[in-house]
C-alpha cells in the first residue's frame, strides 16, 4: 500500500489560471483513469455546473498530466529488483509502431518507450533510456524470445541476469491492457510524439488509481483508496489550497 507522506517537490503553479485548482486536477484524473474524450469530461464537469470547453481540458491536460504523473512517481518505493521488458503495436496515425514498455515485480510501469522498430538497435535505445529514467540497475531482467533483447542486453547491463521465456513475462503483457483500453477509445494516436506524452502521463496516473482490488476487501480496498486520493491532492495543489477567482 501507498504511504500519504508529504515527501517530493512542490505542487505545479496554476498562476494565470482562472478556474480552481480543484477544477483542473479533477479533470485531468477524470482523462487520466477513465477512457474518456476530452467532450465527455466537458460534459461530466457541466453536469456538475462548472462550464469549461473541451479544448480547455486539452490544454490542461498537456501542460498538467506530466507533472502530476511524475509527482506520483516520486513518492512510489524504490522498484524491485526484477525487471520484466515487453513490447507491443500500436497504431499511430494509421502505421504500425511499437511500445516498450518495463514494469517490476510488482507490475509498477518504470518506462514506456514509443518506437518505430522493434531490432536491436531498438531494444539498445530502450535499455539505456530505461536505465537513465530509473537511475538505477535490476538483479534480473525478464524478457520474451525476441533476439533482440539478448543482444542489447549483453551490450547495455551484460552483469544482469536475463531470463528469457514468453510463460514468464505476463506481468508486463497484462500491464499493457489499460493502453489497449484506452487506444481502442482514442481510435488510434496521431502522432509518435503525442503517443509518448499521452502513455508518460497516463502509465504515471492511471496505475495509481489501480490496486489490486481482487486481492483486498471491500474495506480495505476504501481506506487504499483514500489514502490515494489524499496522495493526489497533495501532488495537485488540491489539499489546503484556497481557490482562486
Amino acid at each position: 500500500m501507498l504511504e500519504g507522506s508529504s515527501v517530493g517537490s512542490a505542487p505545479p503553479s496554476y498562476k494565470g489560471h482562472r478556474y480552481p485548482v480543484e477544477v483542473i486536477s479533477h479533470c485531468v484524473w477524470l482523462y487520466f483513469r477513465f477512457p474518456l474524450s476530452f467532450r465527455e469530461v466537458e460534459e461530466l464537469m457541466l453536469e456538475r455546473g462548472v462550464i469549461v470547453s473541451y479544448e480547455t481540458v486539452r490544454r490542461w491536460c498537456v501542460k498538467f498530466g506530466q507533472s502530476y504523473a511524475n509527482g506520483l512517481r516520486r513518492r512510489r518505493p524504490r522498484p524491485r529488483d526484477k525487471w520484466h521488458l515487453d513490447e507491443v503495436f500500436i497504431r499511430v496515425n494509421g502505421e504500425r509502431k511499437y511500445l516498450w514498455r518495463t514494469v517490476d515485480a510488482d507490475g509498477t510501469v518504470l518506462d514506456i518507450l514509443v518506437q518505430n522498430r522493434r531490432d536491436t538497435a531498438a531494444a539498445r535505445r530502450f535499455f539505456r533510456h530505461l536505465m537513465e529514467k530509473t537511475r538505477s540497475v535490476p538483479r534480473v531482467v525478464v524478457t520474451d524470445k525476441l533476439r533482440s533483447y539478448g543482444a542489447a542486453h549483453r551490450e547495455v547491463m551484460p552483469s544482469v541476469e536475463h531470463r528469457c521465456h514468453k510463460g514468464l513475462n505476463n506481468r508486463a503483457e497484462n500491464s499493457h491492457q489499460p493502453t489497449r483500453q484506452r487506444e481502442r477509445a482514442m481510435k488510434d494516436f496521431r502522432s509518435m510524439g503525442g503517443a509518448q506524452r499521452f502513455l508518460s502521463a497516463f502509465s504515471g496516473i492511471s496505475p495509481h488509481f489501480r490496486p489490486r482490488r481482487h486481492l483486498m476487501t471491500a474495506s480495505d480496498y476504501r481506506a487504499e483508496m483514500t489514502v490515494r486520493f489524499a496522495i493526489w491532492e497533495q501532488i495537485t495543489g488540491a489539499a489546503g489550497r484556497p481557490t482562486t477567482a
